[in-house]
């Protein structure tokens, strides 16, 4: 895979390690880095990401809506948590500090559910997102206490509710959830999923 000469794929003594994305080749194995902050373009480099879905004791899904100054899909609702693994962490415990750091929950019986997810999709303004994207479930208590500069706004919805707007109006939330909420779906029903 010829990563575009517009996306850097090495680390700099000025760039922060902690703000970086592993970029991929077409058999998904790292081929070096870039700066979180430009790696989205109109031909993003295939990245590694991750999915997560947060249920609370009664099944209901964690969903939120993506803060405005996100450069893709701002203020879209989408699943609970998604983000970027660090060089050298993994997708799991990417999306256990995420939740934690963005939502302000603390993950419970975290599992993979769609190991070898991955998708793109383009924004209308031709900015694309192309992302092996493992997708994990978990468990929390109590109520989020999200961070602003990536959550505008949140709440709990029965897994039927997302199933069905997934289905008949899929343009309602982000295509990634869209997509993985079908695929969930598919694997564990309509009704509830065994989080």
């Amino acid at each position: 895979m010829t990563v575009p000469a517009r996306s850097p794929i090495e680390t700099t003594a000025e760039t922060d390690p902690a703000d970086l994305v592993v970029l991929l080749d077409e058999q998904r194995r790292p081929i070096g880095t870039a700066p979180r902050a430009a790696v989205h373009h109109h031909t993003t480099p295939l990245h590694l990401a991750f999915s997560c879905y947060v249920f609370d004791a009664a099944g209901r899904l964690l969903m939120h809506r993506r803060a405005l100054g996100k450069r893709t899909w701002p203020g879209v609702w989408t699943n609970s948590c998604c983000g970027h693994p660090r060089p050298g962490e993994t997708p799991a415990a990417a999306a256990r500090r995420r939740v934690t750091e963005e939502l302000g929950l603390v993950p419970h019986d975290l599992r993979p559910v769609l190991p070898d997810f991955a998708y793109e999709a383009t924004m209308p303004d031709g900015v694309r997102e192309n992302e092996a994207c493992p997708v994990f479930t978990a468990r929390a208590l109590g109520e989020p206490a999200p961070d602003p500069a990536e959550v505008a706004e949140w709440r709990w919805v029965p897994w039927p509710e997302v199933v069905a707007v997934a289905r008949t109006s899929p343009w309602l939330i982000s295509p990634w959830a869209a997509l993985q909420v079908g695929e969930l779906a598919e694997l564990f029903g309509d009704e509830r999923i065994p989080a």
